[in-house]
């Protein structure tokens, strides 16, 4: 008999990040102002480099698909979370659930694969600067960014399809404010040692492999500034460390979520917190606003 006819349960239990109504309305407050932050500062990154036509470098071309995927990636949890810190009663679907995973994992990996790609632009940038243009073409450019979505939705289609089919038949309690893969297969009216195994590998193993790709990128980037530039070196140095810090903030997260079994570790909220809605803020901030002709062209848009 296949495991999808037992499936009884229509609708999950979201029990959020905490009982009290007071705490509640506090992180409603936090929460608002921090989705507020993120849609305003990457639809004004997006604007910003789309009306510029000084702004048609790869690495801004990057920039401006990050804040879109940031922007989807947000409004995935952050807008249900919202009104389920108003609500008496925390339910999603079954359908709403899988829904809601699938997009999490699509807009995540997407986001993974991305960053190693914009890793490899500033390799490229500053360890082969005659050869930058050619390598790191518009029609490059493109392919890459296609080849990030595509492997996002090939990821997520795994996760999910490998949730969908477990049986769930008792408990639909969700010890987190979303639905994600470990707090939902611990429902299973199974044994998930295999299924946690295939979602380890695929989650854990993705993020930890392009974790390890980024360090390499920019050691690479830190020991050729390091040798061979002499101004400018600082600047360099410290647009490496703000991002290899939103990287780890991003990355580690991730890796300690998904790279242990599920079944034997409860949920760890904060963690959620810092890859669902603190990386989404800081990435405009650290990647696009302490740049000089982003800055700059702002204050043009702003002057018009």
């Amino acid at each position: 008999m296949e495991q999808r006819n037992h499936t009884v349960v229509t609708e999950f239990v979201l029990l959020g990040l905490s009982h009290s109504r007071q705490v509640q309305l506090i992180f409603f407050v936090l929460f608002l102002l921090s989705y507020v932050a993120i849609v305003l500062g990457n639809l004004l990154i997006i604007v910003t480099i789309k009306a510029d036509s000084c702004l048609t470098s790869p690495m801004y071309f990057l920039l401006c698909n990050l804040s879109f995927i940031d922007l989807c990636y947000a409004s995935v949890t952050s807008p249900r979370m919202l009104a389920d810190l108003l609500s008496q009663r925390k339910t999603i679907s079954f359908n709403g659930c899988m829904a809601q995973l699938f997009l999490l994992h699509f807009m995540g990996a997407t986001e993974m694969f991305l960053l190693t790609v914009m890793a490899y632009d500033r390799y490229v940038a500053i360890c082969k600067p005659l050869h930058y243009m050619s390598i790191m073409s518009r029609p490059t450019c493109c392919m890459l960014v296609a080849a990030c979505w595509v492997g996002g939705f090939v990821h997520s289609i795994v996760q999910t399809i490998l949730t969908i089919h477990l049986p769930f038949c008792g408990p639909n309690k969700i010890d987190n404010y979303f639905c994600d893969v470990p707090p939902v297969i611990r429902l299973a009216c199974t044994n998930i040692y295999v299924i946690e195994l295939l979602m380890v590998s695929n989650s854990g193993l993705i993020s930890l492999a392009c974790f390890l790709v980024l360090l390499a990128s920019y050691t690479v980037i830190l020991v050729t500034v390091g040798v061979h530039l002499r101004d400018g070196k600082w600047k360099v140095l410290s647009t490496c460390a703000s991002h290899i810090m939103v990287v780890t903030l991003f990355f580690g997260p991730c890796m300690y979520i998904y790279l242990r079994p599920f079944s034997n570790f409860s949920a760890d909220k904060s963690m959620s917190v810092i890859y669902t809605i603190l990386t989404p803020m800081v990435n405009p901030l650290i990647y696009t606003l302490r740049n000089k002709e982003v800055k700059d062209s702002m204050r043009r848009l702003w002057s018009r």
